[in-house]
């Protein structure tokens, strides 16, 4: 990626949450907490301590139907007035500092990927039941028990799951926090999701394959 014109200021409380070895942010704003449409960043840095530089121009996404709510990740506080906070079901993307553990899709693994990879089929499910033992997992089903209802599959019809990377929302698996949180394609330009992030698959491959595990990415989701 190339260098593009000088990005928004990651907002300081969430700065002081990046790990000190972080090289690589995925800066997302949206104008207010009740925006269905934000702006992406792929902001990165030479060492820790120079300064970010934005690559390519910005990114248009959607997100969640109802908005955005706090999320929880590796940032600290409680949720600022006005600003709900995450659970199952909301329809609101992530506010907070989240790790990128891991790239999916049913697509053919993108060329120059680095993330960890997992290939879906349509044994993969994503457990959005906050009474399963593997609630905010995929999982393939020929390999554990059932015990959830009504799970995600991993292989829509929309497509929405060609490509995408896990937002590692709620890494703890707290049941009704919220679950399954992903970038992913969107439907189209301006349809919400159901509490990720969207873009388009192009964007999405682009960005995909310059993430960069040894430089510790993670994604910035704020309220300008």
């Amino acid at each position: 990626m190339s260098a593009a014109a000088e990005p928004p200021a990651i907002p300081p409380a969430f700065a002081a949450r990046l790990p000190a070895e972080c090289c690589q942010v995925l800066l997302c704003l949206a104008a207010d907490s009740k925006a269905t449409i934000g702006t992406l960043w792929c902001l990165e840095r030479d060492t820790p301590k120079t300064s970010w530089k934005a690559l390519t121009p910005s990114i248009a996404v959607t997100l969640g139907r109802h908005g955005l709510a706090w999320g929880i990740g590796e940032h600290a506080g409680r949720a600022p007035r006005g600003i709900e906070k995450k659970r199952e079901g909301d329809g609101c993307s992530p506010i907070g500092v989240f790790a990128l553990p891991q790239a999916f899709g049913s697509l053919t693994k993108p060329r120059g990927l680095r993330l960890p990879w997992l290939r879906c089929t349509p044994h993969h499910l994503g457990i959005d039941d906050p009474r399963s033992i593997h609630y905010n997992q995929i999982v393939d089903d020929r390999v554990v028990a059932c015990d959830w209802t009504s799970p995600e599959t991993m292989m829509p019809s929309n497509g929405c799951y060609r490509l995408g990377a896990v937002i590692a929302h709620n890494a703890a698996n707290k049941p009704g926090a919220g679950s399954c949180i992903f970038m992913h394609v969107w439907q189209a330009p301006g349809v919400p999701t159901s509490g990720c992030t969207a873009m388009s698959l192009d964007d999405m491959r682009r960005m995909l394959v310059w993430l960069d595990p040894a430089k510790h990415p993670r994604l910035v989701q704020a309220v300008e």
